[in-house]
């Protein structure tokens, strides 16, 4: 898992720690970041295998069938519809992500795992960036009541550069000033 780096200005890196955000055109100081997982194959891709190990199993269960193996087929089928719900479950969590969009007066948490979609709005001025639980495995946004964690998609080396990230943005201030 790791995180869709998206390119930023050079004049922007030069004059912010920002690796796994980037700084919108717009120039009111927003930032997004967005994390998600590192899927090697998108679900039409996904899909377009299945159906040819289908028709290649098939065959083969077929030209077995009439050598006179009948009991190739329907085991070619079981196999297939395991595989068929494996992939499935795989297909439903590849876009699995989190959003995190800050700007002038407010910070905007979306996370989605499979059908369900976990949002979070705070106000920046308020929020906590700190490590959810005990073994520090998330970063943990808190304030007003809310929370939400973080950082699911990164490797938990790189989960404190993010917290870094999160608290140098929050702390610079509404239009990317320091504060």
């Amino acid at each position: 898992m790791a995180a869709s780096i998206a390119p930023s200005s050079s004049r922007a890196q030069a004059a912010s720690p920002v690796r796994f955000g980037h700084e919108l055109a717009s120039g009111n100081g927003s930032v997004d970041w967005m994390l998600k997982r590192n899927c090697s194959m998108a679900p039409r891709q996904l899909l377009a295998v299945y159906l040819s190990l289908c028709i290649v199993a098939c065959a083969i269960g077929a030209v077995c069938w009439l050598a006179g193996a009948p009991y190739v087929l329907p085991f070619a089928w079981i196999e297939l519809l395991a595989v068929g719900a494996a992939l499935l479950i795989y297909a439903r969590h590849a876009g699995d992500r989190e959003d995190i969009h800050l700007e002038p007066g407010r910070l905007t948490v979306a996370c989605a795992s499979g059908s369900r979609i976990d949002r979070a709005e705070f106000v920046p001025d308020w929020v906590r960036v700190e490590p959810a639980g005990d073994d520090g495995s998330l970063i943990e946004l808190s304030g007003q009541g809310r929370r939400i964690a973080v950082g699911r998609y990164l490797r938990p080396e790189l989960r404190s550069v993010l917290a870094d990230e999160l608290r140098w943005a929050l702390r610079r201030g509404p239009c990317g000033a320091a504060a």
